[in-house]
């Protein structure tokens, strides 16, 4: 038996995300990008992504076409770059692109110069669910801000990270001394 999908998105608010545009199309007036909170890294031999695009976006048929995309991670005065791009503006495809700084990557694809971290990426594979196809992407360029704010998704509403008090601690350690290879 399934979950009823109210409760599965009402849970799914309780994680964070890192939000992100992913873009598409080398030429001026194909271009196109959606808002998302599912990308991430795959994997770093070789360097890549994957991220999940419905299949009803506009931007889904254009990266098969294209076979390149770029996923550009927010900071936290990017939060109307994100309205914009998720459709919420009413503006639509190639116009988006009049909001923020752009340039393009060595794929051709949009890439925002002062994303958090930028990755222009060649597909490389898809998976197709019933909704969704998951692309994986090979990076073929990264850029990053050491100084910027991630703009993070929660429980329906943008936030920053230093907006989040306290820390978490794992055992006697402060966690805000840790690395993740600490970990692994």
């Amino acid at each position: 038996m399934s979950v009823d999908a109210k409760d599965f998105k009402q849970a799914m608010r309780q994680c964070a995300g890192a939000v992100a545009l992913v873009t598409v199309g080398s030429e001026h007036g194909k271009r196109s990008g959606l808002t998302v909170t599912s990308a991430c890294s795959l994997s770093d031999n070789p360097p890549s992504l994957i991220v999940c695009v419905n299949r009803n976006a506009s931007a889904h048929g254009r990266i098969r076409e294209e076979g390149a995309f770029a996923i550009n991670f927010l900071h936290e005065d990017h939060a109307l770059l994100a309205l914009t791009f998720s459709g919420q503006k009413g503006i639509n495809g190639d116009d988006r692109f009049a909001f923020g700084q752009w340039t393009r990557g060595a794929t051709g694809a949009p890439v925002l110069t002062d994303a958090v971290a930028a990755f222009d990426c060649v597909l490389t594979q898809e998976f197709e669910t019933r909704t969704h196809s998951i692309f994986v992407g090979e990076v073929r360029g990264a850029t990053h801000s050491d100084g910027a704010s991630p703009l993070v998704y929660l429980r329906s509403s943008f936030h920053s990270p230093h907006e989040i008090r306290g820390t978490v601690s794992v055992g006697d350690l402060d966690s805000r001394h840790l690395s993740w290879s600490d970990f692994s």
